[in-house]
């Protein structure tokens, strides 16, 4: 089990009326990956840039494809650049692996929070594991969630991204992407509230008599 998908699954079992959005969990689910790859040593940062580390094969098939997918030439790739990169509709290949695995199955408590199927996270040891590290306030996973807006409302409220940052994460590497994970969730945001005033505006166009 990998820590992008305890993420998806906690992402899954909040309550619908409190969505987690798909483009933002893709973000996180990208860092997620990134973090278990710099745990494994298959990845290293040298500042900002992820450098191929040892040539181990992770055992999480989607581990797999994203070692596979890193930059093996210099200049190096970015995290941010990572990010919005393998980002890419990632939480629905998430949902497609768990789907296909069994760890998803239909059930009557609503959506997918992102998405539209009646799907819920089948009570599983993957899931109990996932809700296990969330309980015990795990840093890392407590900082990706936090990053999508799962947690208290008086936890995030009024802070900015440092502040979200959970103490006791193992090295600064996994300090640094949790951060730049942050970042890029806002910067969406920001794209996503420009577009919406964008789209408001041209419809009142067509409503000026």
């Amino acid at each position: 089990m990998s820590t992008a998908k305890d993420l998806f699954v906690i992402a899954m079992d909040q309550d619908p009326d409190h969505p987690v959005g798909q483009g933002d969990l893709s973000l996180a689910l990208a860092g997620a990956e990134l973090i278990d790859l710099l745990g494994a040593e298959v990845a290293l940062l040298e500042g900002d840039r992820i450098v191929p580390g040892a040539q181990t094969e992770p055992h999480d098939p989607l581990l797999v494809e994203a070692a596979a997918t890193l930059t093996r030439q210099v200049p190096y790739e970015r995290v941010e650049d990572w990010l919005w990169r393998r980002g890419r509709d990632l939480s629905a290949t998430y949902q497609a692996a768990l789907e296909e695995a069994g760890q998803l199955t239909r059930g009557r408590r609503g959506l997918l929070p992102f998405g539209n199927d009646r799907l819920e996270s089948a009570d599983t040891p993957v899931r109990r594991r996932a809700h296990g590290r969330w309980e015990e306030g795990e840093p890392v996973l407590a900082a990706l969630g936090s990053a999508v807006g799962i947690g208290s409302a008086e936890d995030d409220a009024g802070a900015d991204a440092g502040d979200r940052i959970e103490p006791g994460l193992p090295d600064e590497a996994v300090t640094t992407v949790l951060a730049v994970v942050d970042d890029a969730v806002m910067e969406l945001a920001a794209v996503q509230q420009r577009r919406s005033v964008e789209h408001a505006a041209f419809a009142n166009v067509w409503r000026v008599p």
